[in-house]
């Protein structure tokens, strides 16, 4: 991996002109593809990485600024104590599903060396629609898996049956007004990704023309 440069964040003070054009951007843009988990070996960020990669992951945009989402960080020993209580779930809910099943269930946050959730967060009654808020949250990682790309890590973000279970939101302390919008794996692209067939825009130029 190259040498991590951490990029110049503005103040808040700042004026920030109109950006350049940047070909590199568009290139990895239009390539970019997700990493499988599966497919994901160490090293995963440093600390000045995972730091770097919420704060770019936080730059979208807000109406009202509310900051409708937050996020919830399982690094090391915290993988796996996660996926014993996943392993204990699936034990009781499938007592019958065998021994393979349960070890994949253990493993689910292993492996990557970084999992981040983030949990959408919404403030209701406000004049700000839900709607508007939940897509916030939808683009933070949208962004995070750009920022992952770009700093040379694959990424993949996944929910899964542990994402909507209600003993997994009262385990990792959600509350009402909050979901899970993704748990976004990170780390070290262990295998090539193959470009998967993409179905081209459904465009429409509105004419206002009956």
């Amino acid at each position: 991996m190259t040498h991590f440069s951490p990029p110049a964040f503005p103040d808040d003070n700042d004026v920030l002109n109109v950006p350049k054009p940047s070909q590199d951007m568009l290139n990895r843009m239009a390539k970019r593809r997700s990493t499988r988990a599966i497919d994901m070996s160490g090293p995963g960020p440093s600390k000045e990485q995972l730091h770097t990669l919420l704060k770019i992951a936080a730059r979208v945009p807000d109406h009202g600024k509310l900051f409708p989402w937050r996020f919830i960080v399982f690094e090391g020993e915290a993988r796996s104590h996660f996926g014993e209580m996943l392993e204990g779930l699936a034990r009781t809910d499938m007592p019958d599903a065998g021994e393979e099943r349960y070890a994949l269930e253990r493993r689910r946050f292993e492996r990557a060396p970084v999992v981040i959730g983030i949990i959408s967060r919404v403030t209701i009654p406000h004049k700000i629609p839900e709607w508007e808020q939940i897509m916030s949250a939808g683009a933070v990682c949208q962004n995070m898996l750009l920022a992952a790309d770009a700093m040379g890590f694959g990424a993949q973000w996944l929910t899964e049956w542990y994402a909507f279970d209600a003993r997994v939101r009262q385990a990792i302390k959600l509350a009402d007004n909050e979901r899970v919008a993704g748990f976004m794996y990170v780390g070290t692209q262990a295998v090539p990704a193959v470009e998967r067939p993409r179905k081209a825009p459904d465009i429409t130029h509105w004419t206002g023309k009956a």
